[in-house]
């Protein structure tokens, strides 16, 4: 992939820099309390280098899904506040993200100060990928700065459209997310492993063809499992299967055993006779799902058969939860797969964002991983080869 250009190779010393941030963080229900900031610290890098050249810091990002229209509680003030906490420093909010009074505060502002502008999509332009609108955004800078790994393959207004209209550069973040993750994707060190989940198999069907021809191993979990014991002739219960699934795991199988690929299934399961935390649930070998049951998780005899796998890789990827980790009794498989990762020594382990990411945090294993990205629908794209729109706007380096 192309290499871009980034914030160190272009001159912002002085000038009013635009920087699209992914500030779309969670919320304690019902209240105004943000319950995970890490999104906000991932780009306080970049803040932190425009602030020491003394420019001008216009950051924007959207939060939440307004659907073009003004939602009070998707106002950007709390964000805006919590990052004043976290660079110790004044931040000020805008009213709205384009207009005359917007670009009067952006005019008054000092060198090294920040305004974060309001919602963008409370503009229905936004994700309409509006040119006047994308105008009028880029109409407030002198550089772009493209920090929003978690929304580049989206093609909006303010992650494609702003960069035909301004110099536009990637951010530390986003710097950071294509270098490891291509470094991740070219398995520099191997054994190469892939480790796999979700919920559905026509979800994952490019990206497990993209590392089928790539990898030494290929490890299978989450709700994609049904797809392939089905393929393999077995019952699954009650499990979530669309008409879809069945013949592209077929398919898939297929491919592996002609490239001669080691993909790993599982052995057992985990099964609940419904789809609640509290359903009543117990292990199952794959042949032996109930009718009425569900596959919920791994089971431990599986955990232990991919740990092995694990354990001599020098180069991972994850995308995926082993099964329901949200819901303790069917988190145990997610968990020993991030175990097995954080006890690997001399390995490079790139995990994709989304529910992996908030799996790994929640056992505190954050740190033990090579790099855990902060976006999951684009780290997917990524994986897959497709071209991200916020990634391919930014200028080439020569």
């Amino acid at each position: 992939m192309t290499v871009k250009k980034t914030i160190e190779d272009v001159e912002v010393v002085g000038k009013t820099v635009l920087v699209r941030v992914d500030f779309n963080v969670p919320f304690k229900p019902g209240d105004a309390v943000i319950s995970d900031d890490s999104r906000i610290r991932a780009s306080l890098g970049t803040i932190r280098y425009l602030i020491g050249r003394q420019s001008r810091v216009v950051l924007c990002s959207h939060l939440g899904r307004p659907q073009g229209r003004v939602v009070e509680e998707l106002r950007i003030g709390p964000v805006a506040a919590r990052l004043s906490e976290l660079l110790g420093m004044p931040v000020a909010g805008a009213p709205d993200c384009i207009g005359s009074e917007v670009a009067g505060m952006v005019s008054a502002l000092a060198a090294g100060e920040i305004l974060v502008l309001e919602n963008l999509r409370f503009h229905p332009e936004e994700e309409r990928n509006d040119s006047a609108f994308a105008e009028a955004l880029a109409s407030l800078a002198e550089v772009f700065v493209n920090d929003a790994f978690g929304t580049a393959h989206r093609a909006h207004a303010s992650t494609e459209g702003v960069a035909r209209f301004l110099p536009a550069v990637a951010g530390f973040l986003m710097s950071r997310e294509l270098d490891m993750l291509g470094r991740a994707l070219a398995g520099a060190g191997r054994p190469f492993v892939a480790v796999l989940g979700g919920a559905k198999v026509t979800d994952k069907i490019v990206v497990l063809r993209q590392l089928m021809a790539r990898v030494d191993r290929l490890i299978i979990g989450g709700g994609m499992v049904a797809a392939f014991l089905r393929a393999q002739g077995m019952e699954v219960g009650e499990s979530l299967l669309d008409d879809d699934d069945v013949p592209v795991a077929t398919e898939l199988l297929s491919t592996a055993r002609s490239q001669d690929a080691e993909m790993l299934l599982p052995e057992d399961v985990v099964v609940a006779d419904a789809f609640s935390e509290t359903a009543r649930h117990r292990v199952a070998d794959i042949a032996e799902i109930p009718p009425g049951w569900r596959i919920m998780d791994i089971g431990p005899r599986t955990a232990t058969s991919y740990e092995r796998a694990l354990s001599d890789a020098r180069t991972v990827i994850w995308n995926g939860p082993m099964g329901v980790s949200e819901w303790p009794p069917f988190a145990e498989g997610t968990a020993r797969i991030a175990r097995a990762l954080a006890r690997l020594k001399d390995a490079t382990t790139v995990l994709g964002g989304g529910s992996t990411a908030e799996a790994v945090g929640a056992l505190g294993l954050t740190a033990q991983m090579t790099h855990v990205s902060t976006g999951g629908g684009a780290s997917l794209e990524y994986l897959e080869g497709r071209t991200l729109p916020g990634v391919a706007s930014l200028m080439d380096k020569e």
